[in-house]
């Protein structure tokens, strides 16, 4: 797409330094936009559901093919809520956080026997929701509060009933007006990886940081973005296991993160209007955009950062 401020190309070289503009800084209020209908209206009601007792890889293998970034944990009779694993949890499982001591300690390094585990082992059993009698902006007001992208929905015997994530509160706000430009709602103060980075360096800074994605930049040069369902992809689709040779975790965990790195990247400049950029995330199932000034990485904007801005703009 060329001539409207985003680029698609498979692998744009850009050079990451502050812009030539003094942006400041933009505080949003918490307030929530005015939709008070039922949740349910825009949630996704035919929700993919993994037992406890399902071996984390199976999960993996799930979250994989059908694109998520989580799932809800349930009994398979009853269908009642157990916990939630997402892209972030397999990020700890690897090297993010203390999740992987399974892999390190309980079998000493093996990924192969680690992942063979349930998924209770890496779950999350605290987790926030939703009612079913809840309403669109109560999910808002959620989100907002919690930078969290997705909630599952429960009725009172905490039977699941559906899940909304930020990416569809997003497609309800995305249509209303808005005078606001990306750059002034798109994150600047930005953490990076290289691609000569290990794949366990990025996991860890991830996990520290709990971020879903990283720039990946050498010199100056933007050559992509590491995200979490990239990471959970990795294993998903049994690439992971195509590059042991022992089965220890150090194996793919010492890879560079040019490993993971496929497809085009898409990119907007600042003067966007945002609710073009929301099109484009949302045309194309992606949850971040590189914002680019003068072939300068200067900033990301993010689902949650337009979620924000239409949320404000709409009060």
């Amino acid at each position: 797409m060329q001539g409207n401020g985003f680029n698609h190309k498979a692998s744009d070289r850009l050079l990451k330094m502050p812009g030539k503009l003094d942006r400041g800084s933009v505080e949003f209020d918490s307030r929530v936009a005015p939709h008070t209908g039922d949740i349910m209206a825009i949630a996704t009601t035919r929700v993919v559901s993994v037992p406890p007792t399902m071996a984390i890889i199976g999960a993996a293998r799930t979250m994989t093919a059908c694109g998520f970034r989580r799932l809800p944990v349930t009994d398979p009779g009853t269908h009642r809520m157990r916990g939630i694993m997402t892209a972030s949890d397999i990020i700890n499982l690897l090297g993010g956080g203390d999740k992987q001591t399974l892999v390190t300690v309980k079998h000493g390094g093996n990924l192969l026997a680690a992942v063979n585990e349930s998924v209770r082992e890496i779950m999350s059993a605290h987790y926030l929701s939703l009612r079913t009698t809840e309403t669109i902006a109560d999910a808002l007001a959620l989100i907002l509060e919690k930078k969290i992208g997705g909630l599952p929905i429960v009725d009172a015997d905490e039977t699941l009933r559906g899940i909304v994530t930020e990416r569809d509160v997003l497609r309800l706000l995305g249509n209303g007006a808005s005078t606001l430009a990306v750059e002034n709602v798109m994150s600047t103060a930005l953490r990076v990886t290289a691609p000569d980075a290990t794949i366990g360096a990025a996991t860890h800074e991830m996990g520290r940081c709990r971020f879903r994605r990283l720039p990946v930049v050498s010199e100056d040069v933007l050559f992509g973005i590491i995200t979490s369902t990239d990471i959970a992809r990795y294993m998903g689709t049994g690439e992971v296991f195509d590059r042991l040779v022992t089965g220890n975790v150090a194996e793919v965990m010492d890879l560079p993160v040019r490993t993971l790195m496929r497809g085009e990247l898409i990119t907007t400049t600042p003067e966007v209007p945002i609710t073009a950029a929301a099109r484009v995330m949302l045309e194309r199932g992606i949850g971040a955009l590189p914002v680019i000034e003068d072939s300068r990485l200067i900033g990301l904007v993010t689902e949650f950062d337009l979620v924000r801005a239409f949320a404000e703009a709409s009060c």
